[in-house]
């Protein structure tokens, strides 16, 4: 074989050999895993609704907490306030529980007041010489209470014709009765009764106010008759309908 022949050989064999063990070395070697694809993205209003429930979720529980606490709190004070209505002081340690008022057959107590002219009243003294109606009310020249003390100027008369005489109660000034009488032109006597010591013994006391009542004592100071709560309307007309059937027991 000539010389150029062989040489050319050689080098197709030698580039044949070359071409195998790279094929060789390529399959030898791993394959790549093939890239993951991206998860497409959310449309934006999707993304910040999504975004929105993740803030509000924490405030949600938060609130949440904050009402079971609240109910913790109110339960941890229940027994505290059950504890206090226990340890509430005995009856018989209050000394207001020895207080009664007047009952029927009880005379007038030894309480000095004023009348509408500023001058002293001894209340026991009352009923000395006559029988005694007191009408409580709660303050001067209101409605009420001007329907009650303008019923018994109506028929003022007739209570001295049995033996007795009346007087307005209440915790007003002289000044404010007066005015009031005047007003009105009422006949009777005003007490004054500022702290109430009279009206709180007759048993009228509400709070720091004056229930509506009448009480009636007989000549000497014993309670025969009382009315507590009473209409203004009734309060003269069933005073003296008591008086003039008492007369004729």
């Amino acid at each position: 074989m000539p010389r150029l022949a062989k040489a050319t050989a050689t080098e197709t064999e030698g580039e044949s050999r070359r071409s195998t063990r790279i094929k060789a070395i390529e399959a030898a070697k791993p394959v790549a895993a093939a890239p993951k694809k991206k998860a497409p993205a959310k449309p934006r209003a999707q993304k910040e609704k999504a975004d929105n429930a993740v803030e509000k979720a924490p405030a949600k529980k938060s609130r949440k907490r904050a009402v079971d606490a609240d109910d913790e709190e109110a339960k941890s004070e229940e027994p505290a306030a059950k504890k206090a209505k226990s340890e509430k002081k005995p009856a018989e340690e209050d000394p207001t529980d020895d207080f009664k008022p007047l009952e029927i057959g009880d005379i007038l107590p030894d309480i000095a007041l004023k009348n509408e002219k500023g001058e002293d009243v001894s209340v026991k003294d009352l009923a000395k010489e006559t029988g005694v109606v007191l009408f409580l009310f709660p303050k001067a020249d209101t409605p009420g209470c001007t329907k009650q003390a303008c019923g018994f100027r109506d028929v003022y008369d007739e209570f001295p014709a049995n033996g007795y005489t009346v007087y307005g109660l209440s915790g007003d000034s002289g000044a404010a009765t007066t005015k009031w009488q005047t007003k009105k032109n009422l006949q009777f006597s005003f007490l004054s009764d500022p702290s109430r010591e009279l009206v709180k013994a007759l048993g009228a006391l509400s709070g720091k106010s004056t229930k509506r009542s009448h009480f009636i004592f007989e000549k000497g100071g014993k309670l025969v008759d009382k009315k507590i709560p009473v209409k203004p309307e009734d309060s003269p007309t069933k005073a003296l309908a008591f008086i003039k059937s008492h007369n004729k027991a």
